[in-house]
């Protein structure tokens, strides 16, 4: 039998702190050749834009250890043992009432450890510490459906520009990294996750409302049709969705990357990714710096809210894995359901 190697560990100064970076070679985007370091590099390449979007917020961390081929799971709590006394954390509450330790960045040196414990997706909750059960950012998912592609997802996001600008607050667009398109809008942090996914289906609603041939909020995929899907969902307490500057878990090792609202409809989500996100945040700036300069009341959605409820139109289902809510309807497939009228 041979000798063991001994394993490559370096250790690598960021924002203070001595951050241990274990096998670097590694590979974990078998198909592009990208390892672990460069997963490592590329988040201290990337580090005032993806702190921006990550900074005090409690966050879930997908984790590869094998490479994206293999087991991923999701890391909700931060180990007791083991961990570097300086890493921060802040205590969520998940539907169930069960709570939980997650990682809160506070600095690069939390995104470099998480790195190093193999993470590549950071899903951050939309909270920060301070009041992890109000959230200070609302979250628009514009999903394309089967028939539909990152084209109609743009196109979608303009249609929710426009509504945007008629009630006076500004929308933070993003590539999802895949096909879809997501836009955030920083408001108080007054309200409760049920009264933000109120807010959240209000405006996904009126989207719909414009443009029901391009939008859908069917929650239902058979009703859906070839159309972009509101995924309102992604506001209940416990959904998250890739932050920006992260690195999405797929073969070309694509970004979800913060874009204006000019370029939306010209860009191609594949051309970001880990080679070519660094380049352009170094040029162009990150085209999300000023997210964080205005908050908006969401009393306007919510008003919208209350005109839909007196319709007829309430709320609407939670994702299956939710406890079940008061005034949801039921959770039971349309076609499957005995008691929907015919």
């Amino acid at each position: 039998m041979g000798g063991s190697t001994k394993a490559t560990v370096t250790e690598i100064e960021v924002a203070g702190h001595t951050v241990r970076l274990t096998s670097p070679d590694r590979v974990i985007f078998p198909q592009r050749g990208f390892t672990k370091g460069d997963v490592f590099h590329y988040y201290l390449s990337v580090g005032d834009g993806i702190l921006r979007a990550l900074r005090d917020r409690p966050t879930t961390l997908q984790r590869f250890p094998e490479g994206v081929e293999g087991e991923a799971f999701f890391s909700k709590r931060v180990p007791t043992r083991g961990v570097p006394p300086w890493v921060a954390t802040a205590e969520i509450t998940f539907p169930s009432g069960r709570t939980a330790a997650e990682l809160r960045p506070v600095d690069l040196a939390h995104v470099a450890w998480a790195a190093q414990m193999g993470t590549v997706v950071f899903h951050p909750w939309p909270v920060r510490a301070a009041d992890p059960d109000r959230p200070d950012e609302l979250r628009v998912d514009l999903d394309p459906q089967p028939g539909t592609d990152f084209a109609h997802a743009a196109e979608a996001a303009g249609e929710l520009r426009g509504l945007l600008d008629e009630l006076g607050v500004a929308g933070w667009p993003k590539t999802s990294g895949g096909r879809g398109v997501h836009v955030y809008l920083r408001i108080q942090p007054r309200w409760t996750f049920v009264e933000v996914r109120r807010a959240t289906i209000a405006l996904a609603r009126e989207l719909e409302r414009r443009r029901p041939d391009l939008v859908t909020t069917s929650w239902w995929k058979e009703e859906r049709g070839a159309r972009v899907f509101v995924d309102f969902n992604q506001m209940a307490r416990d959904r998250t969705i890739a932050c920006a500057y992260s690195l999405r878990a797929n073969a070309r090792a694509t970004v979800s990357t913060p874009v204006t609202w000019d370029e939306l409809p010209d860009v191609d989500p594949d051309d970001f990714d880990l080679a070519t996100v660094p380049a352009r945040l170094a040029e162009r700036g990150d085209a999300h710096a000023g997210i964080d300069d205005e908050s908006w009341d969401i009393t306007p959605l919510l008003d919208w809210a209350e005109r839909d409820a007196a319709a007829g139109q309430g709320d609407m289902p939670y994702p299956p894995d939710h406890p079940k809510m008061p005034g949801e309807p039921k959770r039971v497939q349309p076609s499957r359901d005995r008691d929907r009228p015919r």
